[in-house]
């Protein structure tokens, strides 16, 4: 992109669940528009646990060399209040203050890795709802919270949490997911609403299945998906100067796969 197309540049993101995937597009399509960036995972090694890269470090230093942005990596689990404060510290600290959160950490993972096995509404494990829970519910209520703190002292802040297309239809498979999705979407407008007074956008996107490397290796596929670049433009949307007057919305990004849903 060109300097006059650097629409945010000057601005600060943390974008969650960074390393590699969707999170790693959002990211690069923020540096891309001019933001200074942290990349967040919860492993040092999770770029490679799919091919997409090596280290969390080294992402963030390629982001930060192909775009000319500062970036910085920050680890952390993100179901833990006091990991997530030294995340925000970090960001502060390294970067300054927080204009836009992009949340996309999460994921339908077992408490002992991999998906849960059963994984329907009721079989599953107690161990693995409350892994999924937490993964999903539990670390959007968290991380927002924290972010949003400093951004009502600004009065300002774009905050975008990544959801899912399960979380509009009942399944029975993967019902715990979709019921954390549907849960951290609902947060959202809540979120919304509180915000309003402040001047901070709040949504959340919800991409359908998508090309990624965990998709790719976990379940396949012979129908057309969504590329990567195709849900980060709606990132950069939410993000930019054209939504700035759009909060409490919660947009599919499925090419209309689920137009029968509610």
């Amino acid at each position: 992109m060109s300097a006059k197309e650097k629409l945010l540049q000057g601005k600060i993101a943390l974008v969650t669940g960074a390393g590699r995937g969707l999170g790693r597009a959002f990211a690069e399509r923020l540096a891309a528009l001019g933001c200074s960036l942290a990349i967040h995972g919860m492993r040092e090694d999770g770029p490679a646990e799919y091919g997409e890269g090596t280290t969390l470090t080294a992402t963030a230093a390629e982001i930060g060399e192909k775009y000319g942005v500062d970036t910085v990596r920050v680890l952390a689990d993100l179901t833990k209040s006091d990991q997530i404060e030294r995340v925000v510290k970090t960001v502060e600290e390294d970067l300054g203050c927080m204009d836009i959160l992009v949340h996309n950490a999460g994921g339908d993972i077992a408490a002992a890795g991999g998906k849960p096995d059963p994984n329907d509404a009721v079989e599953i494990k107690e161990v693995d709802v409350r892994s999924v829970l937490d993964r999903n519910l539990l670390s959007t209520i968290l991380v927002c919270q924290a972010v949003a703190q400093r951004m009502m002292e600004r009065r300002s802040g774009r905050i975008l949490t990544i959801s899912s297309t399960a979380a509009f239809s009942g399944r029975s498979h993967s019902s715990i997911y979709a019921t954390a999705k549907a849960g951290a979407v609902h947060y959202t407008r809540c979120l919304a609403d509180q915000l309003r007074p402040y001047n901070i956008a709040v949504n959340s996107l919800a991409p359908g299945d998508t090309r990624t490397g965990r998709y790719l290796g976990t379940e396949g596929t012979l129908d057309r998906i969504a590329l990567v670049d195709e849900v980060a433009r709606v990132v950069e949307f939410f993000a930019g100067p054209l939504g700035a007057f759009v909060s409490g919305q919660a947009l599919r990004v499925d090419g209309g796969n689920q137009l029968w849903a509610s």
